[in-house]
C-alpha cells in the first residue's frame, strides 16, 4: 500500500482555491489571489463522501484568518440533509432549534439566529419571519455547496452579529466541475397522522447542473428543488398551573391537539459567471423560493376544574368536573416567497490592485393564517350544570392524562356535535353589543349577548421585507513594513420591514341557537386523540364555514387594541465605511499573520405604527365609527447614530500545522424588529378578581392590575459586545485535528424590558390621557360574594371600579452582562489507532457557556452545555454515519396569542440522526457509476420538545416522532 505524506498547508491551499475561486465576496478570496505559492505543484487529492467533506471543511478552517467552522458538499446537490439547517446544527459551537418538527433556527455560541448575521455568498440574507433571524430550513440542501461560520470577524465582513456570521454558499460555475445531478427522495414519518385528511408520506425532487462555455470563460449553474414534506405532531399544553388550596397543583386550562402539516417548497437557484478578460469577472445570482406550510390543528381547549382529588403536588389524580370542551379545528396556512438578485463585478486594475462592485436586492413576503372553528355540546349558556361531562385523570410533572369520561360521547358523533362556541369568549365584541342583542334566553334565564357570540376566529398576519445593498471595495498588495495587503470600501443598505396583524371574530348563522355540523364539511374518518385519553373526535374542514358564508365576520383590528398595536413598519438605512490591513511578520522565530481593521457604521432608523386604545364607543381608534383608524392614534418615531467597530485577528504558527489564534473585536446586532416598532396598546383585563383590586399602589404592586400598556421603541440602539477569543488548533491528519477555544463577550448594551407604574386615568407617558370608560371598565355585581385578592365582601348591585394604576411595559437600552465559554473539538480518523480501523472516524465537540445579564434574564438561544458526536465509516463506496446532538435548557421565543411574540423556556433535548449509503462509483458497474443511494433517519429516539415553567412542570410538549428518507442521487457526469 502506498503511503502518502500529508501536508495540510498545501492541501488547504488547493482545496480552498478550488472552493472559492471566483467567489468575489469570500473573505479568503483576496488572500488567495496573487499568492506566491506554486499551485501547479500541489497534488489535488480527490476524496468523496463524508471524509471528503471533512477534509474540505478542515482546509477552510485552517486557511482562514478568523476562527471559523465550515461544512462542504462533495458537489452541488450532494449535501445529505433536507435543509441547510440540519447540516449546520451538527457543527461545533452551533445548536439547532426545531419549529414544527424541523430544525429551523440556529444558535451560534449561545445566541439565537436574530443575533447572528446570515449571508448568502457574502451578502446579507433576509427571512420571512417576524424578525431578522433567517429560517434556515427555508433553504434546501440541494442548492448549497457549503457554509462558513465566522466566530470572529474582520472589517470586511458587512454581515455581523454578536454570535457570529453564517455565510451560506452556492456554486461558482467557473470554479466547479461540470455536472448534471438528479435527486429523488421518498420521505416517511415514523408517526402516522392522527387526522384523517393527512398522511405521513412525502417526496423531494432536485435537478442540479453546471456547464461551461466559450473556452471556459462563461458558466451557468442551475439548481431546481421541489419538496412536499409532511409533519405530524401531538401537542399537549396548559394555560398554566396553580395550587387548589389543598396542596395539589392543577392546570388552569387544557390545550391538547393533533397537528398535521405539509411543507411545500419550490426553489430555483441560478448563477451566471462570465470572464470576458483575465481582468474582469462578472457573476449574477438569482434565487427564488416559494414556500407553503399548511395543515390543521385539531383538539380540545377548555378551562379546568376538579373534584375527588387524591395525592399531593403535581402527582395527583381526580375528576375533572363541569367539562364543557371546545373542539377546536384550526386550519393553518402559511405561505411565503423570497427572491434575491445579485450582481458582482470584480476588476483587476493591475497586478496588485482589484476593484469590486456588488449590488443586490432581496424581497420577501408571507401570510401566516390560522382559522379557528369551534364545536361542542351546545352554545355557551345553553346547558345546565348537570348536562356537562366529567373526566377521570391522573397528573404528573409531565402533565395530565385522562383515563375515562362520561357525558362526552357527542364528540365522536357528527349528528350530535354542534357547530358553535361552547365558552363565553366573545368579550372582545363589546362594542357590537347591539348586533347580538336578542330576547332568546339562556338556561339561567338571562338573554344571550355578544359574550356568547364567538364561534370561531380568523387570525392572520402579513409580512413584507425588502433589503437593497450596494458595495464598492478596493484591495491591493503593498509593501509597508509588516503590512502586505490593504482593503478599503463602502457599503450601503436600505431595509424595509412591515407587519400587519389582522383578525376577525366569527359567528355562526344559527346564533343565538346552534346547529350540527353540515355533512358537506365532514371528512371520512375521525381524528385520533386516544393518546391523550380523549378518544376519537369528529374531523371536519375548518375553512368550510368561512368559505361558504356560514360565519359572519367582524374585524378584530378595531375591537382588540393589542392587534392594532402590533401593526407597524420599520425602516433602516445604514452606511458603512471600512478598512482592513493584512500583515505578516516573524516574532521570536514564529510566523505571525493576521489583520487589523475597523468599520464606521452610520445608521438612520424609523418606524410607524399605532397606539391601540379603546374609544368611548368601545371601538379601537375609531371615534368616527367609519372603520378607519383615527389619525391621532398614528405614531412615528426614530433616531440616527453611529458606531466605530475595530477588529483584530492574529495567527501564530507554533509549529507545522499548529496554530494559536487570537481575536478581539467590537460587534453589534441590531435590535429585534418587533421591539423597534412604534406601535403599542392599552389593554384592560375583564377578570372581576383583578377589577376588585384595591385602588392603592401597594395593592397593585402586590396583586396586579387589570390595566396594562405595552409599546415598542423605535430609538433602540443595537446590541453591542466587546469580544475576545483565543484558540489552539493542531492539525495532524488530512481529516484530523483537535482544538480548544476560549471566548469572552462583554455585553455593553442589551435590550432591557422596561416596566413603569402609571396612572391610567392620567397617563404621563401619553400627554395625560384618561383611558377609563364608565360602564366598560367597571362592573355592577350580579350576585353578592367575596371578590378581589383580599376576598372583600360585596352585595349584589354594588359597583366595582378598577384601580387607577397599572404597569407600562416597554423596551429600553442599557442592560449589561457577559458571556464566557470554552469549545473543545476533535476530529479523529481511527486508522491512526490501527490499520484495521481504516475508514472509521469520529468528530466530537463540546461547548460550555456561562452567561449572565445583570437583571437575571437569559440570552435567547443560550444553552449552558451543547455537545455533538458523529461516528462514521466510509470505504469503497459504502458509508455509514450516526450523529447525536445534545443541548441543555434554553430560552427562546415563539408566536403566541394574537400573532404576538412571547418568551418560552425549552427543556434539554438530545437528537440522534443516522445515514447509510452506497456510491456505485466504486462498484465497477459502468452503467451505475453515477448512482448513489442513501437511507437517512432523523430524531430516531423520538425526542419530544418541551416547554417548562419555573417549577419544572411541562406546560407545552410537542411529539413529532422519527422521520425517514430514502435518497436516490444520480450524477450523469
Amino acid at each position: 500500500m502506498k503511503k502518502q505524506v500529508f501536508k495540510p498547508a498545501l492541501l488547504s491551499l488547493a482545496v480552498a482555491s478550488a472552493m472559492y475561486s471566483g467567489h468575489a465576496l469570500s473573505q479568503e478570496n483576496n488572500a488567495q489571489t496573487g499568492s506566491n505559492a506554486d499551485e501547479s505543484n500541489v497534488e489535488v487529492i480527490q476524496v468523496s463522501g463524508i471524509r471528503g467533506s471533512l477534509i474540505r471543511a478542515q482546509a477552510v478552517k485552517m486557511d482562514n484568518s478568523s476562527i471559523v467552522e465550515a461544512l462542504s458538499a462533495e458537489d452541488i446537490g450532494k449535501l445529505p440533509d433536507s435543509s441547510i439547517a440540519e447540516s449546520l446544527a451538527r457543527l461545533p459551537g452551533l445548536a439547532g432549534e426545531r419549529v414544527g418538527g424541523r430544525t429551523s433556527g440556529i444558535s451560534v455560541r449561545g445566541f439565537k439566529e436574530d443575533f447572528t448575521g446570515t449571508s448568502l455568498n457574502g451578502r446579507e440574507l433576509i427571512g420571512i419571519g417576524d424578525n431578522r433571524g433567517v429560517e434556515y430550513d427555508l433553504y434546501p440542501a440541494e442548492i448549497m455547496t457549503g457554509a462558513t461560520i465566522y466566530k470572529t470577524t474582520d472589517a470586511t465582513q458587512m454581515v455581523q452579529g454578536i454570535g457570529g456570521t453564517v455565510d451560506l454558499q452556492t456554486v461558482r460555475p467557473l470554479a466547479a466541475a461540470e455536472t448534471l445531478t438528479v435527486t429523488g427522495v421518498f420521505e416517511k414519518g415514523g408517526n402516522d397522522s392522527d387526522n384523517p385528511e393527512f398522511d405521513a408520506q412525502g417526496k423531494r425532487y432536485a435537478l442540479s447542473f453546471v456547464e461551461k462555455f466559450n473556452d471556459d470563460t462563461m458558466g451557468i449553474a442551475l439548481a431546481i428543488a421541489s419538496t412536499e414534506s409532511p409533519r405530524n405532531e401531538r401537542k399537549y399544553g396548559v394555560w398554566g398551573y396553580g395550587d387548589n388550596g389543598d396542596g395539589q397543583i392543577l392546570p388552569f386550562g387544557l390545550d391538547t391537539q393533533a397537528i398535521s402539516r405539509e411543507l411545500e417548497r419550490d426553489t430555483i437557484s441560478g448563477i451566471f459567471q462570465w470572464r470576458p478578460t483575465d481582468r474582469l469577472d462578472i457573476v449574477v445570482d438569482v434565487l427564488d423560493i416559494d414556500y407553503a406550510d399548511s395543515g390543521v390543528i385539531r383538539g380540545f381547549i377548555e378551562p379546568f376544574a376538579a373534584d375527588n382529588m387524591s395525592g399531593s403536588g403535581v402527582n395527583n389524580s381526580g375528576t375533572q368536573v363541569g367539562v364543557n370542551p371546545v373542539l377546536r379545528t384550526d386550519p393553518a396556512q402559511k405561505e411565503g416567497d423570497l427572491q434575491t438578485f445579485g450582481l458582482n463585478l470584480k476588476y483587476n486594475i493591475n497586478d496588485d490592485w482589484t476593484m469590486m462592485v456588488d449590488i443586490a436586492d432581496s424581497q420577501s413576503s408571507k401570510r401566516d393564517l390560522r382559522g379557528e372553528s369551534y364545536a361542542g355540546l351546545g352554545r355557551s349558556g345553553a346547558l345546565t350544570a348537570d348536562q356537562l361531562g366529567t373526566r377521570e385523570f391522573t397528573m404528573s410533572p409531565d402533565g395530565v392524562f385522562f383515563t375515562g369520561s362520561t357525558g362526552l360521547g357527542a364528540f365522536s358523533d357528527p349528528s350530535l356535535l354542534q357547530l358553535t362556541g361552547p365558552q363565553e369568549w366573545g368579550g372582545g365584541m363589546a362594542s357590537l353589543a347591539d348586533q347580538f342583542a336578542t330576547g332568546v334566553l339562556k338556561a339561567n334565564g338571562e338573554p344571550y349577548s355578544y359574550l356568547n357570540a364567538q364561534d370561531g376566529f380568523l387570525n392572520y398576519a402579513d409580512f413584507e421585507e425588502e433589503l437593497t445593498t450596494a458595495r464598492v471595495e478596493f484591495s491591493g498588495y503593498v509593501d509597508w513594513n509588516i503590512v502586505n495587503e490593504i482593503t478599503v470600501g463602502v457599503n450601503y443598505s436600505d431595509r424595509y420591514k412591515m407587519k400587519e396583524n389582522k383578525g376577525f371574530f366569527a359567528t355562526a348563522s344559527s346564533y343565538p341557537y346552534s346547529d350540527s355540523i353540515p355533512s358537506s364539511y365532514l371528512y371520512n374518518g375521525l381524528a385520533d386523540l386516544t393518546w391523550a385519553g380523549l378518544g376519537m373526535v369528529v374531523a371536519y374542514d375548518g375553512f368550510a364555514p368561512y368559505n361558504d358564508g356560514e360565519y359572519t365576520l367582524n374585524d378584530a383590528g378595531l375591537l382588540e387594541p393589542d392587534r392594532l398595536g402590533d401593526t407597524f413598519t420599520v425602516d433602516e438605512e445604514v452606511l458603512t465605511l471600512y478598512a482592513k490591513a493584512n500583515f505578516e511578520t516573524e516574532v521570536g522565530g514564529f510566523r505571525v499573520t493576521g489583520n487589523v481593521g475597523a468599520q464606521y457604521v452610520d445608521t438612520d432608523q424609523s418606524s410607524t405604527g399605532y397606539l391601540g386604545i379603546v374609544s368611548s364607543n368601545l371601538k379601537v381608534c375609531d371615534d368616527n365609527n367609519d372603520g378607519q383608524v383615527d389619525a391621532d392614534c398614528l405614531i412615528e418615531d426614530g433616531d440616527s447614530y453611529s458606531h466605530f467597530l475595530p477588529s483584530l485577528n492574529v495567527n501564530v504558527e507554533l509549529a507545522e500545522n499548529r496554530y494559536l489564534r487570537f481575536a478581539a473585536s467590537k460587534t453589534i446586532s441590531r435590535a429585534r424588529i418587533d421591539q423597534m416598532k412604534a406601535s403599542g396598546f392599552v389593554k384592560f383585563d375583564q377578570n372581576i378578581e383583578l377589577i376588585a383590586t384595591p385602588n392603592t399602589e401597594a395593592a397593585v404592586r402586590q396583586y396586579g392590575s387589570p390595566w396594562s400598556k405595552n409599546t415598542g421603541n423605535p430609538t433602540l440602539r443595537p446590541l453591542e459586545a466587546n469580544n475576545f477569543d483565543i484558540s489552539f488548533e493542531n492539525y495532524f491528519e488530512d481529516e484530523g485535528y483537535v482544538s480548544v477555544a476560549l471566548f469572552y463577550k462583554d455585553l455593553v448594551n442589551w435590550t432591557r424590558d422596561g416596566n413603569q407604574l402609571i396612572d391610567f386615568t392620567n397617563d404621563v407617558t401619553n400627554g395625560g390621557a384618561n383611558y377609563f370608560i364608565p360602564g366598560f371598565h367597571d362592573r355592577v355585581l350580579d350576585e353578592a360574594g367575596n371578590y378581589g385578592p383580599l376576598d372583600t365582601p360585596y352585595a349584589a348591585g354594588d359597583l366595582l371600579t378598577p384601580p387607577d394604576q397599572g404597569f407600562y411595559s416597554f423596551f429600553e437600552d442599557g442592560l449589561e452582562g457577559d458571556l464566557k465559554g470554552v469549545e473543545f473539538t476533535a476530529q479523529i480518523p481511527l486508522r491512526m489507532l490501527a490499520d484495521a480501523l481504516d475508514g472509521f472516524g469520529i468528530a466530537a465537540s463540546a461547548t460550555l457557556i456561562d452567561a449572565e445579564l445583570e437583571d437575571g434574564t437569559g440570552i435567547p438561544g443560550q444553552s449552558d452545555e451543547t455537545y455533538s458526536l458523529t461516528a462514521y465509516y466510509e470505504m469503497n463506496g459504502f458509508e455509514f454515519r450516526i450523529a447525536a446532538t445534545d443541548r441543555s435548557e434554553f430560552l427562546t421565543y415563539q408566536r403566541g396569542g394574537s400573532n404576538k411574540i412571547e418568551a418560552a423556556t425549552r427543556d434539554a433535548i438530545t437528537q440522534v440522526d443516522a445515514q447509510i449509503s452506497y456510491d456505485f462509483a466504486e462498484s465497477g458497474i459502468e452503467s451505475l457509476k453515477g448512482l448513489r443511494i442513501a437511507l437517512q433517519g432523523t430524531n430516531l429516539t423520538d425526542e419530544a420538545e418541551e416547554t417548562i415553567d419555573s417549577n419544572g412542570i411541562v406546560t407545552l410538549r410537542r411529539e413529532f416522532g422519527p422521520y425517514y428518507m430514502l435518497n436516490v442521487n444520480y450524477n450523469f457526469y
